[in-house]
């Protein structure tokens, strides 16, 4: 099995990226939407954060994602308690389907906070996707968040080059899709699936 984190900033396309190795066989952990489900109402994950955040950031009984994220991208210190609630929990969800997945698989774990988490060592290679930042803004623009918003969140995380400084394979998405599926095309035939085979 090779255990894989694709990573990348907010905007730079390595969800796509993501969808691209699935739909070539890998198993594909969106870490995005485990921390999702890890806080969902009736999970103990959910009693945390409610218990940590209150009753405010509350809609209809279920969490109001927005109203969390205005709050932790105003206030840093709020971030940090969010995900020592919430990494942890991620990090089980990760162990339990790498167990149960076939042993010559590629699982990839595609994780954006990669640097700022520590992560880097659960895995046996890491693929950076990078895009500039212009662009990246764009595309944020494009997926309906507000230039006040796209700011904050990308100051939330680190630079590209403290991604790409603990990147094994690196993609440049700053082209169309195409070319995005070409690289990752390229990288699942010439290196991935024969480590996985080979290990």
């Amino acid at each position: 099995m090779l255990l894989v984190a694709l990573t990348g900033g907010i905007g730079s396309g390595k969800s796509l990226a993501g969808q691209y190795f699935s739909q070539l066989g890998a198993i594909v952990i969106d870490a995005d939407q485990l921390a999702r489900d890890v806080i969902e109402r009736g999970t103990p994950g959910f009693e945390e954060v409610i218990a940590k955040f209150g009753d405010e950031i509350l809609s209809a009984g279920e969490i109001d994602r927005k109203k969390l994220a205005e709050v932790i991208f105003r206030n840093p210190a709020k971030r940090i308690e969010l995900e020592n609630i919430i990494h942890p929990l991620v990090r089980s969800g990760l162990d339990t389907i790498v167990k149960s997945a076939p042993k010559d698989s590629v699982v990839i774990h595609q994780i954006p906070l990669l640097v700022e988490t520590g992560g880097k060592e659960r895995f046996d290679c890491v693929i950076t996707v990078k895009a500039s930042e212009s662009l990246r803004k764009e595309r944020l623009l494009q997926r309906g968040l507000s230039a006040p918003d796209i700011e904050r969140r990308i100051s939330a995380q680190v630079g590209d080059s403290e991604r790409e400084a603990i990147a094994d394979y690196i993609i440049n998405n700053d082209g169309d899709s195409d070319h995005l599926l070409r690289q990752v095309e390229e990288l699942w035939n010439t290196t991935l699936l024969p480590r996985a085979k080979a290990d």
